[in-house]
């Protein structure tokens, strides 16, 4: 398992994992399934900060969450395990093949009566939701350039206490290179910065792999 984050050397990045909640059989199996697509992988959440959403899934007492980009379905399994009884998470992707990966990831790790996924472009799934604030938690690891839109969609929609977690909100440094203007990169300053000044939320931004910034609605 190689360090998502750049701030960590292979050493601290084992560490890290072996002194938290490590990846069962199940999690471990898909890292390997996933790893073989090649470069694609690097955009599977880091070992530490899967068990990190599943604690925070477990303390909210989830009962309804949404993903908005799953991947091979590593993050999704993690909010699953966390889940309240009768709990729900709704996926948004829009790739078959890789989400192909994830579904028979959660049969193996007996979660797949918990999740709906839904490939379509999540910005239609989201506006297709109730516009009342009952989302316990929502995971965004989607286009960077769709955080802006995802995030409006989203903290409407949360219970007062409820977490937005966006991740890649440090995007490898890039966000504090002067010289770094491609689209993702300025994409996600924005971001960072409308999040920075949303007053409906208390964020923050944290060093968990790439950068993993907490909004909780007020």
């Amino acid at each position: 398992m190689s360090p998502k984050s750049f701030l960590l050397d292979e050493a601290l990045h084992r560490y890290i994992v072996e002194h938290g909640t490590p990846p069962d059989e199940h999690q471990s199996a898909l890292i390997e399934r996933t790893t073989a697509l090649g470069a694609v992988a690097g955009m599977q959440i880091a070992p530490e900060q899967g068990a990190l959403l599943t604690l925070l899934t477990r303390i909210l007492g989830t009962r309804r969450a949404v993903e908005v980009g799953t991947f091979t379905g590593y993050s999704a399994l993690a909010i699953a395990r966390g889940l309240d009884e009768g709990g729900r998470l709704l996926c948004c992707d829009v790739n078959e093949e890789w989400t192909a990966l994830a579904t028979e990831a959660w049969a193996g790790a007996e979660v797949a009566d918990r999740i709906e996924l839904r490939l379509a472009p999540a910005l239609d799934t989201l506006r297709s939701l109730p516009p009342e604030p009952t989302v316990d938690l929502a995971f965004v690891d989607a286009d960077k350039q769709g955080y802006v839109a995802y995030h409006e969609e989203l903290v409407p929609r949360l219970r007062r206490g409820g977490l937005l977690l966006v991740d890649n909100t440090l995007w490898a440094g890039r966000v504090v290179d002067a010289a770094a203007d491609d689209d993702d990169t300025v994409a996600i300053r924005g971001y960072n910065d409308h999040a920075a000044a949303d007053d409906r939320v208390d964020t923050v931004l944290v060093p968990v792999a790439d950068g993993l910034t907490l909004c909780r609605r007020r």
